[in-house]
């Protein structure tokens, strides 16, 4: 159990959250009920042997968190997974309560790794190698497992192995429907393979913005430098500049812009935990805490739902 404000949040909650479920617990000093519940849930912490991470935020000294979140009444606690906000309750309930709520959401007990957040529990102890070998032996022995191939394109990107990546990416490209989380790398892979292949991939931007300044419908020049952002990794300036082409001619290009736009976006977004729930703003239990609460505490959640409605408004 830690204690937590403003300026430690997004590491020991939003970062942790992607790691461990973080159940937040919003008390007060002068609160009763508070007094009640912080221990039992301090003692559950502890049976449950690090399977979530406890912290408390006194409402009184962070009216900013609290307001954030909503806070109505204390103690009211959110479980946290994936930098959202999934669920929470208000009271001070009884401890067989409390563990009914988290096993509502914890992985049960002992239970093992999928193989791809086995892959990236090696990747976190630096092992690429082993990482990149248990992706390669589960897809080969299940070409079904998206999420071990969407782990595998990823690294291979990430390391350069383009020709392997874009084999491992194929039978994901030609399946029916096609998943956004493919297309995205797709995207990405041909802004590399643009930059890697084309004269232009080499320009300073100052002769990209040459040519622009010219001819404002210079589409096929944006695109290039729109591409040349993403692999540099700028990229809001690669959408801005995606997003030029779009208010001119959305149908451009086979509309080759707008997908990639909507390819970066979801590259920047972070996956959903497993079973969360419905991002309705509301927990199952009526706390009115999702959509606001992420975009108030996480800068790239902010900027990829800014984004989503630039783009939602400029095809409107």
């Amino acid at each position: 159990m830690i204690n937590v404000t403003l300026e430690n949040f997004e590491t020991e909650v939003i970062g942790a959250s992607h790691d461990i479920p973080v159940l937040l617990d919003f008390w007060a000093p002068w609160c009763g009920p508070c007094k009640v519940i912080g221990p039992l849930l301090e003692k559950v912490e502890t049976d449950y042997a690090g399977r979530f991470k406890l912290v408390k935020i006194d409402s009184d000294q962070e009216q900013e968190l609290s307001k954030a979140f909503g806070i109505r009444s204390i103690p009211t606690c959110v479980l946290m997974i994936g930098g959202k906000p999934v669920d929470g309750f208000m009271g001070a309930v009884p401890e067989s309560q409390i563990k009914t709520f988290l096993d509502k959401h914890l992985p049960p007990e002992g239970a093992s790794l999928t193989d791809a957040e086995d892959a990236q529990a090696l990747l976190a102890a630096g092992d690429v190698e082993a990482a990149l070998h248990k992706l390669q032996e589960t897809l080969a022995a299940d070409p079904a497992n998206d999420d071990a191939r969407h782990e595998l394109v990823k690294l291979l990107i990430h390391h350069n192995a383009l020709e392997e990546a874009k084999a491992a990416l194929a039978p994901a490209l030609a399946a029916i429907p096609r998943q956004i989380r493919f297309d995205a790398l797709h995207h990405f892979l041909n802004a590399i393979e643009f930059v890697n292949t084309d004269p232009r991939g080499n320009w300073e931007l100052a002769q990209f913005d040459e040519l622009i300044a010219a001819n404002k419908r210079d589409f096929d020049t944006r695109m290039a430098k729109a591409r040349v952002l993403m692999v540099e990794g700028q990229w809001t300036v690669a959408m801005d500049e995606l997003m030029e082409i779009i208010m001119r001619d959305k149908a451009w290009g086979d509309a080759v812009p707008r997908k990639t736009f909507v390819a970066i976006l979801e590259l920047l977004t972070p996956p959903k935990p497993k079973g969360a729930a419905q991002d309705t703003g509301k927990t199952a239990g009526g706390i009115e805490i999702a959509g606001k609460v992420v975009a108030e505490t996480d800068p790239q959640a902010q900027m990829v739902a800014t984004y989503r409605r630039k783009l939602s408004m400029a095809l409107n």
